[in-house]
């Protein structure tokens, strides 16, 4: 598992020496527009600090048995990702969908949430070069833009808002996506594994992390409702957010996901009449 070097050596709380490293792995993730990112006061400078900020406390964790390969797309696709959030992060927004974690298809090839690959190269217009994780499963290996393979999820999600909304503005003036955890966890065998699948410690100070940028992001956005995308990006955001404090609106919609048999009877209808109930229908629409 990719790591911080020197976590060992801080296993006895030097929080000092801790945060100073921190600081450096934050920093060292930025290009020379590093002061930019830091200092901007624009939606999107603010959003890219903090989740630079998680990527910093995301490699001071370490996480053993069922998880062989980790992925951190904030890394090895932060180009892609930077252009996705600087392209349609912006003032204004007041909804924001919220995934749990990337799919092997999606934000682990592209850097974008629900990123399927058609959908972001033709529809969100999104360019830069994707890397390679330290360390790949043979059955999945990450190809960017280049990736072939479509994922199910992405492609409802984002087919969905593009026949709604015909361009990207309609939709970006209203609303943006993220999702809450970057990383994606796989077994020896290559199987998907979720957040819920990891150790109960592994899984608490990984979500810790997780639910403490989410307040940071949302916050920083200024949106109204957050929308999880799946009860348990829902169940997060609620928990998260009136612990913090932060008083917004939390509802929630069917993961698009084809392991779900009730996506695959009509998602974008039940999504729909959901979103109808909710407001923001209209509000696409319009």
């Amino acid at each position: 598992m990719q790591s911080h070097p020197d976590v060992e050596s801080l296993e006895n709380g030097d929080v000092s020496q801790r945060d100073h490293l921190l600081g450096e792995d934050l920093t060292s993730l930025l290009d020379p527009a590093a002061d930019q990112l830091f200092n901007g006061s624009t939606v999107a400078s603010r959003f890219l600090r903090a989740e630079l900020e998680l990527n910093a406390r995301l490699q001071t964790l370490l996480f053993g048995k069922p998880v062989r390969y980790m992925y951190n797309p904030l890394e090895y696709a932060w180009d892609t990702h930077r252009c996705y959030v600087e392209k349609y992060c912006q003032e204004g927004q007041s909804v924001l969908f919220l995934g749990m974690n990337p799919g092997p298809f999606g934000m682990a090839q592209t850097g974008v949430p629900f990123g399927e690959v058609k959908a972001v190269r033709t529809w969100l217009k999104i360019t830069g070069e994707v890397g390679r994780p330290a360390e790949e499963h043979p059955k999945r290996r990450i190809t960017g833009l280049d990736c072939t393979q479509s994922e199910v999820s992405g492609a409802r999600f984002w087919g969905f808002f593009q026949e709604l909304c015909g361009e990207t503005r309609n939709f970006f003036r209203h609303c943006f996506v993220h999702n809450l955890c970057p990383l994606i966890f796989m077994s020896e065998s290559g199987k998907n594994l979720t957040p819920p699948e990891l150790p109960a410690a592994e899984h608490d100070a990984l979500l810790s992390c997780c639910d403490s940028a989410l307040c940071q992001v949302v916050t920083a956005l200024g949106v109204s409702m957050v929308i999880g995308v799946g009860k348990l990006a829902e169940q997060h955001a609620r928990r998260a957010l009136a612990e913090a404090g932060i008083m917004v609106r939390v509802e929630g919609i069917m993961h698009p996901s084809p392991r779900n048999p009730l996506a695959n009877k009509g998602w974008a209808n039940i999504v729909g009449g959901k979103l109808d109930h909710l407001g923001v229908l209209s509000l696409l629409a319009s």
